[in-house]
């Protein structure tokens, strides 16, 4: 089985031709101002008209309003909206704009992984933030992979937080991840995708 792969965070041509050339599944884009990955909605929609067809392309929302999900969606199409909202936020958006959603969810400690995804496609498991942080999100933190021993959900779930080409394959063998998510795992520097290191990751991740 070909384990999925999640490039986010992209913003600019080279992440984006990167990711693509790589092979990923998903392309994500950040319309989060607190990130240092932000993208506006036009920027997202230059980057994606790159490439007719490629990656699914996901949109990363944190607690948005109806109109700032309108706003991208009138711009650019989304095969994804990946959210960091409430359980009701997340049924109300799905109905509202009719494209998948997926939940992020932080997990410190067992108790924490979901029983199920609500009315979520997918979910995105990764570390809550520390105490203190200014966004959500694993923040470069890798997640207790511990935690996922036996953990067999019925939903679909990608490991996300800390991955970077050289531990990806570890956190796969140890969690049984069957898709994986990766931001500032693959950057030079904040915000600063390296295509070598996406290309890497990838292969890593499915090798």
């Amino acid at each position: 089985m070909t384990v999925r792969v999640k490039i986010c965070g992209v913003n600019s041509p080279a992440a984006f031709d990167a990711a693509a050339e790589a092979g990923a599944t998903w392309i994500g884009f950040v319309f989060y101002p607190g990130s240092p990955r932000h993208v506006t909605p036009g920027l997202a929609a230059r980057l994606s008209a790159r490439l007719i067809g490629g990656p699914s392309r996901v949109g990363l929302f944190v607690d948005p309003t109806d109109a700032e999900v309108a706003d991208v969606l009138d711009t650019l199409k989304l095969n994804v909206l990946q959210l960091y909202a409430s359980a009701e936020r997340i049924a109300a958006i799905r109905a509202r704009f009719d494209v998948p959603v997926w939940r992020s969810i932080g997990v410190r400690v067992r108790e924490d992984l979901p029983e199920d995804s609500g009315v979520a496609a997918a979910l995105v498991i990764e570390p809550k933030p520390p105490p203190g942080a200014t966004r959500p999100g694993g923040l470069s933190v890798p997640l207790d992979w511990s935690l996922l021993f036996g953990w067999q959900p019925e939903m679909k779930w990608l490991l996300a937080g800390g991955l970077t080409p050289w531990n990806v394959a570890r956190a796969i063998k140890l969690t049984d991840a069957t898709a994986v998510d990766v931001s500032s795992g693959v950057e030079s520097a904040p915000g600063v995708k390296d295509p070598d290191l996406i290309q890497a990751f990838v292969s890593a991740a499915r090798g």
